[in-house]
């Protein structure tokens, strides 16, 4: 199997993350992921450190793989940083300027720590603040966005400015486009979209079945879904910003956060979960311009594997 500077840290046996989408990336999700040899990510965001660390002991039951976790810094509870940082192996962090004194933290704690980030001059900044590894998002990632570069430039740049191992983020969906950051010089790939349409991802029928349905010009980059989150801009499927906006109530649908059933505004942050109640069309499906290559649901496992060994073939077949 393929080896990097990034399964050599983590751990793991081949250099693919799944990416910690809020919702939507369940305990499941990271365990067949990191069942598979790749890095499984959760994101517990507005989850309190103790549900925080009741999750994170469960999901240490569930694999022997590697798994971290994702918090998005607008929400972040510096306590459950802590509760994260003696149970997973990698602890990432993203959309804000790098945070020397988080990254003690998750040090302190036994963890390795990783920023995900959208310049060159970020990814600097992350791995002067301490990080172990940099995750470059180019602009066709789906969710939220922090560049306004796509990723081959990104990734050029940023493998230019750090000395750490650095994973490509954004429109990756396919063993060929793995084994083209990979050959770029990133030492993995992370993928999003691609692992939204498995059996383990907690996401709404009517929204994986959108993402079939879906090409890359079906995606775009707006800031429409900014309830409870302004100013960040993400990519969503085209048809749910014209739905959310059309929609003429308060709230939108209604699905569950931990214990508690929460009504969901209209054109808010939440992605539908596979309980959500209301207007499913109407809320935000997130896409990356890699949703062309998802065509089909298939386990995060076989994902994996299908990705790993077909890079892997790829490249040999370049090198001969």
């Amino acid at each position: 199997m393929l080896t990097t500077a990034f399964t050599d840290l983590v751990g793991c046996q081949v250099p693919i993350q799944q990416a910690g989408m809020g919702g939507v990336a369940t305990p499941e999700l990271a365990a067949a992921v990191a069942d598979a040899g790749g890095l499984g990510m959760v994101s517990m965001v507005l989850q309190p450190a103790d549900a925080v660390a009741a999750g994170l002991d469960a999901l240490a039951k569930q694999t022997t793989g590697q798994v971290g976790i994702n918090f998005l810094m607008p929400f972040l509870d510096p306590e459950a940083v802590d509760a994260a940082a003696s149970r997973v192996r990698v602890v990432e962090f993203f959309f804000a300027d790098p945070d020397a004194a988080l990254i003690d933290r998750v040090h302190e704690g036994g963890a390795l720590a990783a920023w995900q980030v959208g310049s060159s001059a970020e990814a600097r900044a992350a791995m002067d603040a301490g990080c172990d590894f940099i995750v470059a998002q180019g602009t066709e990632a789906g969710g939220h966005v922090r560049g306004r570069v796509s990723l081959l430039p990104l990734l050029d740049s940023v493998l230019d400015s750090v000395d750490v191992p650095v994973v490509a983020a954004g429109g990756i969906a396919t063993a060929r486009g793995v084994a083209a950051v990979l050959a770029a010089g990133a030492a993995g790939a992370r993928l999003g979209t691609r692992f939204v349409a498995t059996p383990e991802a907690d996401a709404h029928a009517e929204y994986v079945d959108a993402l079939l349905q879906a090409s890359a010009e079906d995606t775009v980059v707006t800031e429409a879904f900014s309830g409870m989150w302004p100013d960040a801009p993400h990519r969503v499927l085209r048809s749910c910003v014209d739905a959310g906006q059309a929609f003429t109530g308060d709230v939108v649908a209604e699905m569950s956060l931990g214990a508690r059933r929460i009504p969901v505004p209209k054109l808010s942050v939440p992605s539908p979960t596979r309980d959500a109640t209301g207007t499913i069309a109407a809320m935000a499906l997130y896409a990356g311009e890699s949703v062309e290559a998802v065509r089909q649901v298939v386990p995060a496992g076989q994902v994996v594997r299908e990705l790993a060994e077909g890079a892997e073939r790829l490249l040999r077949a370049a090198s001969s």
